[in-house]
């Protein structure tokens, strides 16, 4: 039998994988087998195929194998017909290295247990507009979210929580979701990534956003509905959902300064170097496509983009 290049999962992930992801580790082989000789047919598809990869959507799609090659293909499509998201990942590039230590997302190093969900904290005032662009911001958050795809068990089997952090949002920052990129944003989050979204807290809410939170809100699927929470400036009322412990400092937590979280993606991520260099080669090619090609206006077309926030 060919030894699989994949991580042993601890017991308590693995417990969960069984009963909340369908997966069997006996048949793990042969599913990742047959979504590697799909990719192999698919003229217009120049995917990874390395099993860590490949489990990822095998997992976030609970082992049915038409969804996984549905989000590989969306995965890659979404990206090739967004350059401006992609390209230019070197860390060592002057641009994107200021991104990263700025700390905008930062994945924090605890979870809540050895099965629970990674958490992730958003904090958009740390990056000046119009000097930097969501874009180029959105850019690195990709870079942190391919490499918690290959290594972090725990973000790929038990989800991830976000906590937004909104104090000193300036309307320029808001000014920049325009109707295209949060239709881009929805697709890439939810119909071109494997990962698992557990719930959304928002903190230091400026007033007037529940306005604006109530108008997506209304546009949302029930259970998507049911995992968001605002607590305005009201950090015991986060800390009933995110214990303090997991919590940088500055947010009243015991998982010490920001900057030393920061410091280290840093260093992670300039780690992966060859491997963000490699992803140039990998992408769709719209010509080849069997049937009928996509293309930017089909996918993030302005008409109708508010529809896909329904989607699982």
């Amino acid at each position: 039998m060919v030894n699989l290049a994949i991580r042993p999962v601890p017991e308590p992930l693995c417990k969960k994988a069984r009963a909340e992801l369908n997966e069997q580790p006996e048949r793990i082989q042969e599913d990742i087998a047959l979504l590697r000789q799909w990719i192999a047919k698919s003229p217009h598809l120049r995917s990874r195929i390395d099993d860590q990869f490949l489990v990822a959507f095998l997992r976030g799609c609970k082992y049915s194998l038409e969804r996984a090659k549905e989000k590989l293909d969306m995965f890659y499509t979404v990206r090739t017909m967004s350059p401006e998201l992609i390209r230019t990942r070197d860390p060592l590039d002057p641009k994107t290295r200021e991104i990263i230590r700025m700390g905008v997302g930062v994945p924090l190093p605890l979870t809540d247990g050895p099965d629970a969900p990674r958490v992730l904290l958003i904090r958009p005032a740390a990056y000046d507009p119009p000097r930097t662009t969501i874009e180029e911001v959105i850019r690195v958050s990709t870079m942190a979210n391919d490499i918690m795809m290959l290594e972090d068990d725990n973000f790929v089997i038990a989800g991830q929580v976000g906590i937004l952090d909104l104090s000193n949002v300036t309307v320029n920052h808001f000014l920049q979701f325009t109707p295209s990129f949060v239709k881009k944003m929805t697709m890439m989050s939810q119909e071109a990534s494997p990962l698992r979204q557990k719930g959304f807290h928002y903190i230091n809410t400026p007033s007037g956003f529940e306005v604006v939170f109530n108008m997506f809100k209304n546009l949302m699927s029930e259970k998507n509905k049911s995992r968001l929470y605002v607590h305005g400036h009201d950090m015991e009322s986060l800390y009933k959902h995110v214990p303090r412990r997991l919590l940088p400092m500055e947010y009243g937590g015991e998982a010490g300064p920001i900057q030393n979280i920061i410091d280290k993606w840093e260093q992670k991520i300039i780690a992966y170097r060859d491997y963000f260099l490699e992803e140039d080669q990998y992408g769709t090619d719209e010509k080849k496509r069997p049937g009928r090609p996509k293309n930017a206006q089909t996918l993030f077309g302005v008409e109708g983009s508010f529809r896909k926030l329904e989607v699982d």
